[in-house]
Parts: C-alpha cells; sequence; structure tokens
C-alpha cells in the first residue's frame, strides 16, 4: 500500500456528556506486518469546546459507533522551550484540529467493521486495499 486512502465520515462528538453531530476525516496507511494504521481528523469551533468545558480531548462516535478519544495539539511551546501542557484557550485559533491514531486493525475484515468510511461511496481511494 502506497499514498494513504481517505475517506469522510459523519458521527457524533462527545465532550463532557454533550454530544453534537460531527464531519471527520479519516486516512488509511499500511501499518507494520497485516496491520493497518488509520488516523482521524476533525474541526471543531474553538468557541464551541470551551463554552463545553473543553481542555484537552473528547471522543468520537464515529459511523460503527466505536467511541475513538480524540485530542488537541496544538504545538506551543512556552520561551523556555517546554511545550504548553495542551489545554484549549480563548488564545487558540477559532477553529480547533481533533486528531486521534488507531492501530488496533489487523485485518481487512476488522478495518472494515470499525471503519466503514473505506467501503463507502463517499470514500477518496486511491488504491484498492
Amino acid at each position: 500500500m502506497g499514498k494513504p486512502d481517505t475517506a469522510d465520515g459523519n458521527g457524533a462528538i462527545d465532550v463532557n456528556g454533550q454530544v453534537s453531530p460531527v464531519a471527520y476525516t479519516v486516512s488509511l496507511k499500511q501499518g507494520t506486518g497485516r496491520s493497518y494504521e488509520v488516523d482521524i481528523r476533525l474541526m471543531a469551533p474553538r468557541d464551541w469546546l470551551l463554552q463545553r468545558g473543553f481542555e484537552r480531548d473528547a471522543v468520537l462516535v464515529s459511523q460503527s459507533g466505536a467511541r475513538i478519544p480524540i485530542y488537541h495539539h496544538d504545538g506551543r511551546r512556552h520561551d523556555d522551550g517546554n511545550h504548553y501542557d495542551g489545554r484549549l484557550d480563548a488564545a487558540d485559533t477559532i477553529s480547533i484540529e481533533l486528531t486521534a491514531r488507531d492501530d488496533s486493525c489487523t485485518s481487512e475484515v476488522d478495518l472494515m467493521r470499525k471503519f466503514p468510511e473505506f467501503d463507502g461511496a463517499d470514500s477518496r481511494r486511491t488504491e484498492r486495499l
């Protein structure tokens, strides 16, 4: 498998028990051996997240119903070179990227069960699995 396959999904984001619909993108690449690595990315409004008490992480409920922890990694640094603690605050950009990586799928069957997005009409495939 060369370039990653990508597909769009529709699910829900759960922030401290408050659930809202959300669109997300999944990207697939071959892991080690027969495993697959799936990167998950979504964008959410900063103010919406802050109003719900979001600090660092939330849960994505994917199309398959899987509950996947997703995280905010802002990459900012203190003047002394240390990373911030990753908490979201009003100084962050208006649209916040939340990401996750799942490497638990060890077969194509596992992959399609957990991520049916790759088998749908919305899939933007670059290669066949």
